[in-house]
């Protein structure tokens, strides 16, 4: 398996889809490359050379912002709007939707499991 950038890519796969594999790198970004480097998009991981593997390596430093040096960034931005306060930082830190979705029926992805509260006693009793 060549390993770039400290994540091994599959060998079976062709060239774009195994940089797919890359935190920061989609499929555009990934022909791109290709193209730029003039690498065969379709040719196999594993028959990739040396040199080509080290061009992309070099690319992916210069150009391009991925995998731990991206996430660092995300993190250190998230970190930013809860210092300040602000109402995204707000809604990061308590775990709930950030960008304006409905919470009252869904949100369960990042809210999490249904949590369960008990009825109070008498209510049933009330309405009859």
């Amino acid at each position: 398996m060549p390993r770039i950038l400290g994540v091994d890519i599959p060998n079976e796969k062709p060239v774009y889809v195994s940089l797919t594999y890359l935190y920061g790198i989609g499929k555009v970004t990934a022909l791109d490359i290709c193209h730029k480097l003039n690498i065969n998009p379709q040719l196999k991981a594993k028959d990739l050379t040396d040199d080509e593997l080290s061009r992309i390596v070099n690319m992916l430093d210069t150009d391009y912002s991925v995998e731990g040096q991206l996430r660092r960034a995300t993190t250190q931005d998230i970190a930013r709007l809860r210092d300040i306060q602000s109402y995204r930082g707000i809604r990061h830190r308590r775990g709930l939707p950030v960008r304006g979705q409905n919470t009252q029926t869904n949100a369960r992805t990042r809210k999490g499991g249904k949590k369960t509260v008990a009825g109070k006693k008498g209510v049933k009793d009330a309405r009859h």
